[in-house]
């Protein structure tokens, strides 16, 4: 396989290119990276992803899954500024960019970078956000989301985005039959926004339609 965004250690030339996107009102100014994910500007799902939701204002502990530079991050620890943000991403590039960028913008003191065994165990989020990376296959998506989605708190929620063409409509499914209540809240430009909270307990076992 050729290296792609899910690299650990791009082996390609750093080269920085700065791009600027306005998410919830708020008008952002990042750097990118070859080797990470939407090199040099916003890509049209986390475009349809920040336009079809918001996060809830009370959230204290939130995680951007998959960070790639910083750009959902960055958007979480400006919009809600009495919450810890966690970034996640197996790309080192990434990790250092998510870092440089939220610096940018103030949030040294409340973003936390960290390779996926580097989030403390007791750790749970009110919200996860996240442009997962499909590409890497269905039974690795799936292992990342067995792997997170327990860690949300009992009443939050994970909101997701995933092209139609990539299976979009089979992940709600698989994630309704893992025992997940997951609502369609967008569909535009070829993508699902899906958020994805626990079954309340009195409707534990059935089968969502």
């Amino acid at each position: 396989m050729s290296e792609h965004y899910f690299t650990a250690r791009p082996g390609s030339a750093d080269r920085r290119t700065g791009f600027e996107a306005t998410v919830w009102g708020r008008r952002l100014r990042l750097d990118s990276a070859a080797g990470v994910f939407s090199h040099g500007r916003m890509d049209l799902g986390t475009g349809v992803l920040v336009r079809s939701a918001r996060p809830s204002p009370t959230a204290r502990a939130v995680l951007d899954l998959g960070s790639g530079s910083g750009l959902l991050a960055t958007s979480l620890g400006c919009a809600l500024p009495r919450a810890q943000v966690w970034a996640v991403d197996i790309n080192a590039r990434a990790r250092e960019l998510t870092r440089a960028n939220g610096t940018a913008h103030g949030l040294d003191a409340r973003l936390h970078v960290a390779g996926p065994d580097g989030v403390p165990a007791d750790i749970v989020f009110d919200e996860i956000w996240s442009n997962p990376p499909i590409r890497i296959g269905k039974p690795a998506v799936h292992a990342l989301l067995h792997r997170w989605l327990p860690r949300l708190a009992r009443d939050g929620r994970a909101v997701l985005v995933i092209g139609r063409n990539l299976g979009a409509d089979s992940y709600r499914r698989w994630l309704v039959d893992e025992g997940w209540a997951c609502a369609r809240l967008a569909s535009a430009k070829g993508f699902r926004v899906l958020e994805v909270t626990r079954v309340p307990p009195g409707l534990q076992g059935r089968r969502a339609t």
